[in-house]
């Protein structure tokens, strides 16, 4: 039987954070309280530190197989535990994709492999992940992943998706949806807002995002299908998942840090701030900040989308959509946020990690439950430095900005899959 003390540490709970200790035994929190004494457990002093539940992303991409040049499954999942990350739900765009079980296994042979946390897959929604033409076999998938998706694309057919939905009900499967009209894209690379007018760029508008999601909160209604919608960017968005959630329908939702902290008059001529939806409008960040603090937006995911330095240094127009995410989405929203008074910390706790455990069914952090820990440390001061980033992916618009929080450890299942003492 193996014993950790964790010794002085202090815990979230309620409305603030309490000096307690924290006993595991055989990876399970077996006991937390004051003054705990065991005589055969290893201890580790965690005087100045603070314990969160593990950080949890639904959507990262990951990259390998197909992509290794931009991520790996090693690097990548190396980056989540460094961020506090012990559980990450990887996107399908991938070669070959995972739409088939045998195309699937690629994947999952990599995961068991070479993941430094857990790892959880989503399935294509059509042939390809290409938005259009067959579906997968869902029944054949169901049993190996968390959800369908076709991240990276829109399903273009309302007929298509009503399908899918229909086979994901069955199977009590999410469709976890990237919303995008490709006809009201019309060539544009960044919102088709106030910077890209200025500045003589093509742009995107917001339509092309909420008018599919508008478009599947109607199929919900109709076939029922539990539905997730990734890193929603506008106010249109917003109100369509309130509206949605205020009828019961089993809808929730995503948004990314970067729409939280930065909108288009923050952009400059630089790749680093080229992402899929674009940084929109100093209105809809208000919208989605009043959606996390209202709980229209269920949790905060990274979108983490590694790319190849060559592919990110030609300019808005020319680089590749996406932006590196995991080791700088705690410390920002802490910073930006909850420092900020903008969202408390039991609020940002819930959208990093109860909520998408919630979502998809993984295990609460709790007496009796695995340890799967995230340890920070709330009074570090520093500049985020992409040189010292373990994920291959260097591009963030965040580079240089001072922050003031930093995970120091991060425990799977009670054991260190992350230590900065050891790095």
């Amino acid at each position: 039987m193996k014993k950790l003390l964790l010794k002085n540490a202090l815990i979230f709970r309620d409305c603030g954070f309490e000096k307690t200790d924290i006993l595991i035994v055989d990876g399970k929190i077996a006991e937390v309280r004051t003054s705990l004494k065991c005589e055969d457990a290893e201890i580790i002093d965690m005087a100045g530190l603070s314990i969160l539940p593990g950080l949890v992303d639904l959507h990262v991409h990951l990259r390998e197989p197909g992509f290794e040049h931009k991520e790996t499954i090693m690097s990548g999942t190396s980056a989540a535990a460094r961020a506090g990350y012990t559980d990450v739900f990887t996107m399908p765009n991938l070669r070959p994709a995972p739409d088939t079980t045998e195309n699937l296994n690629v994947q999952l042979r990599a995961i068991r492999s070479d993941a430094k946390v857990n790892v959880h897959p989503y399935g294509c929604i059509t042939m390809g992940g290409r938005g259009e033409g067959e579906l997968v076999d869902f029944a054949a998938l169901a049993p190996y992943v968390w959800g369908f998706s076709d991240d990276g694309r829109g399903v273009q057919s309302d007929e298509l998706m009503r399908k899918a939905m229909i086979e994901c009900k069955k199977l009590n499967k999410t469709i976890v949806a990237h919303c995008e009209v490709n006809e009201l894209l019309k060539g544009g690379y960044i919102h088709d807002g106030e910077y890209a007018r200025r500045n003589g760029h093509l742009g995107i508008c917001s339509e092309s995002e909420w008018r599919q999601v508008e478009r599947d909160l109607n199929l919900v209604r109709e076939t029922g299908c539990k539905y997730h919608v990734c890193h929603i960017s506008t106010k249109e968005t917003v109100e369509l998942i309130r509206e949605a959630k205020r009828e019961g329908l089993p809808v929730t939702c995503e948004t990314a840090p970067h729409y939280l902290i930065l909108t288009d008059m923050d952009l400059r001529e630089d790749g680093a701030y080229k992402m899929n939806p674009p940084l929109r409008s100093a209105e809809d960040k208000a919208a989605l900040i009043q959606g996390i603090k209202d709980g229209t937006i269920d949790c905060i995911a990274t979108d983490h989308a590694p790319h190849a330095a060559s592919e990110k240094i030609c300019g808005l127009k020319d680089s590749a959509f996406g932006i590196t995410g995991l080791e700088v989405a705690f410390p920002l929203l802490f910073t930006y946020l909850v420092k900020k008074n903008i969202i408390s910390m039991e609020r940002l706790i819930d959208l990093m990690s109860t909520n998408p455990r919630k979502i998809m069914g993984l295990h609460p952090v709790t007496v009796g439950e695995y340890a799967d820990l995230a340890i920070v440390n709330l009074d570090s001061d520093y500049k985020l430095n992409t040189n010292h980033f373990v994920s291959s992916g260097k591009s963030t618009p965040f580079a240089g900005w001072k922050v003031n929080a930093e995970c120091v450890m991060t425990m799977i299942k009670g054991e260190i899959v992350y230590s900065l003492y050891n790095s």
